[in-house]
């Protein structure tokens, strides 16, 4: 019997050799200089290069002046010095970079090139609603010379191959689909065509060095678009060109399913990876991508003989060490990506930078010190609160050297974002799960079941402790006794909760309520979400899984009550008023399930001592700023010389029920 290869094995492609099989694929970053690689896009990737990714591929460059999908989209024709860079930080630690190449065509937007989409046939995007042109021979030779152009371009900068992109927005994967391809001509009778003329222009312009290609192989929509069986055939005809095949999935129909969050199980891709791999007969070594995150179910795809490779990059934004950790059997010390879409996805109104709810320095690499390593005074730290804030700061602090006391009343760490862990969001356990491990690791004290009150504070500051409070947030009462905060409900369980139908009242329109809503539809309860917005959970647009989480909600049962205003509940039944027109109705409800904004929680704050704050306790926000602001409250702490160093060995961690300031 064969035996597979390991993550961390070396893999060699095209003559040149790779230091594992991990792949870091190519993402929208809005890191770059007007549309060229900047000094962020170099210290980004080579972080995960240090941290043993075998592959780089770099955020898909443009390459014709007409397609310009959002405000900092490479353009090929810029982008030479950074490939040149990038390559260069890289390539000495054993890394492979490809350039990115593509054209988004009618998948595109003209807001910022001002210009018409290029599409095989006038088919409006179902997103943008935009009629693109229909490319006529001159649009098709440019485009042809435009990806021979940017690969000869990425090759004279040093970059050991390109990828090409004919994935789920990308304009070849427009040619190859009945859905997008209604020409009459040989581009439409032959849809690979376009696809063998640029890859024969490309080849030609790159040499032996490394030929990829992104094909989507499933568009989930059968009726027209691409499926698996096609793809299979489509793949083997392409192959000749090729070095490696990266199968993807998702089409104009599909967005979401291309880098879904946490409600698609990880590795959704593997049947699919596999079924292409069979049917190239082991003829073009096979990537599998698909939220493929965790390193033991990647090398299980491995092992089953899914594929060759796997694409694991939203595994290494959240923790750029990933291989490292893995090849020094470490696997348990890597940082989990919950998959929630909410840093690392930078396509929306926002135009933010990529990062990393897990990890903020994700992105910030030229703006944000590491951890460890700094010269500064060791100091005793009490940080009081174990959510996602006091977590965060207490392991920065303890990997700091810091002697680290952390007091938490519940039982168990993790604050809200243990309570939220529910309705498909079971993974955002593991990042708290995953900090606590951390900070027992590092030296750091975690007292569960034990409250501070401002007597224990005042006796910390006596001593010369630094204080840091991450106390969390509070409920804010709001429509009297028949009203229960939605963290208070999760965290009592639906059989706590009063018989009878339950409204689940939604004026933020994020995750919350949609989570809430499914976790007591699941348990048989009828359910309804009350929101003043035209559509249930309007902030999920951020994350991808807004229309997905309708349809979740819908399939469910619940009834979604929408631009609607809740003026009152009790008695058994709500009163809703329309946004528009302002005509009420009501509605049945034994129990209001409120999951409006809370209040930070200020009880121990003592504005006349100079004390540290970190997460919802300034502000209830999300967990990506609460981690946020714990890190730098922990990079603060021991900057200036005011507090005496410390003696003496880390305090050991102490168990469960332990008391401050009593022994």
């Amino acid at each position: 019997m064969t035996s597979r290869p390991g993550l961390t094995d070396p893999l060699t492609l095209a003559g040149r050799t790779a230091q594992s099989r991990i792949l870091f694929g190519p993402h929208e970053t809005n890191l770059g200089r007007r549309r060229a690689f900047s000094a962020r896009h170099v210290a980004y990737y080579e972080r995960r290069a240090v941290g043993g990714a075998g592959l780089i591929v770099t955020e898909t460059a443009s390459v014709h002046p007409s397609d310009w999908p959002y405000e900092r989209a490479p353009l090929a024709s810029d982008a030479e010095p950074g490939w040149r860079q990038i390559s260069s930080a890289c390539q000495p630690h054993g890394t492979l970079v490809l350039a990115g190449l593509g054209h988004t065509g009618l998948q595109g937007s003209s807001a910022y090139s001002q210009a018409v989409l290029w599409a095989p046939s006038p088919f409006a995007d179902p997103a943008s609603r935009e009629m693109p042109m229909e490319m006529e021979q001159p649009e098709i030779d440019a485009l042809v010379a435009g990806f021979a152009d940017a690969a000869g371009r990425a090759a004279r900068a040093g970059a050991d191959g390109v990828e090409i992109d004919a994935g789920p927005g990308a304009l070849l994967r427009q040619f190859h689909s009945g859905l997008t391809n209604a020409r009459a001509d040989g581009y439409g009778s032959d849809k690979l065509r376009l696809t063998r003329e640029v890859l024969a222009a490309v080849r030609e312009a790159i040499g032996d060095r490394i030929l990829a290609l992104r094909l989507s192989c499933d568009e989930l929509a059968p009726w027209a678009g691409v499926t698996p069986e096609l793809a299979a055939g489509q793949a083997g005809e392409l192959g000749q060109w090729l070095d490696l095949l990266v199968v993807v999935r998702g089409g104009p129909y599909s967005a979401s399913a291309y880098r879904p969050d946490a409600h698609v199980e990880p590795l959704f891709n593997a049947s699919l990876a596999g079924h292409i791999r069979a049917a190239l007969g082991g003829a073009v070594p096979v990537v599998l991508q698909g939220s493929v995150v965790d390193p033991d179910a990647a090398q299980q795809a491995l092992d089953d003989g899914r594929c060759d490779l796997v694409e694991m990059t939203r595994a290494q934004i959240a923790d750029a060490e990933l291989a490292s950790k893995v090849r020094a059997g470490k696997e348990a010390q890597v940082r989990p990506c919950i998959l929630c879409n909410q840093a690392c996805r930078v396509r929306d109104s926002r135009n933010p930078v990529i990062s990393c709810v897990g990890d903020p320095r994700s992105g910030h690499e030229t703006e944000d010190e590491p951890e460890a390593g700094a010269d500064l005074v060791r100091r005793d730290v009490l940080v009081v609160g174990g959510g996602p804030a006091g977590l965060e700061a207490a392991r920065v602090l303890a990997l700091r050297g810091h002697r680290v006391r952390l007091a938490e009343r519940a039982p168990q760490p993790g604050g809200a974002l243990r309570a939220a862990a529910s309705g498909g969001r079971q993974r955002l356990a593991r990042l708290t799960d995953w900090l606590a491990a951390e900070c027992r690791r590092l030296g750091a004290s975690l007292e569960v079941g034990t409250e501070i009150g401002p007597a224990e504070l005042a006796a910390a500051r006596a001593q010369g402790t630094e204080v840091l409070l991450c106390t969390g947030s509070r409920p804010v009462p709001r429509f009297g006794a028949v009203a229960v905060d939605a963290l208070t409900a999760l965290s009592g369980g639906a059989a706590a909760l009063p018989d009878g139908p339950v409204v689940v009242h939604d004026p933020v329109g994020g995750p919350a309520a949609v989570a809430v809503a499914e976790w007591l539809a699941a348990s048989g309860r009828q359910v309804a979400v009350v929101t003043p917005d035209p559509v249930v959970g309007t902030q999920l647009s951020r994350t991808g899984d807004l229309s997905d989480a309708n349809a979740r909600l819908q399939r469910a049962g619940v009834t979604r009550e929408v631009r609607s205003l809740l003026r009152e509940a009790g008695g058994g039944r709500a009163l809703l008023e329309d946004v528009w027109t302002g005509a009420q109705r009501e509605i049945g409800c034994a129990v209001l399930v409120d999951c409006g904004h809370r209040a930070a929680d200020e009880s121990l704050l003592d504005a006349t001592t100079a004390t540290h704050r970190a997460g919802d306790c300034v502000a209830p926000r999300t967990a990506g700023e609460a981690v946020l602001e714990g890190r730098r409250k922990a990079l603060d702490i021991g900057r200036d010389g005011t507090v005496p160093t410390l003696t003496g060995p880390p305090r050991p961690t102490v168990q469960a029920g332990s008391t401050l300031g009593k022994g």
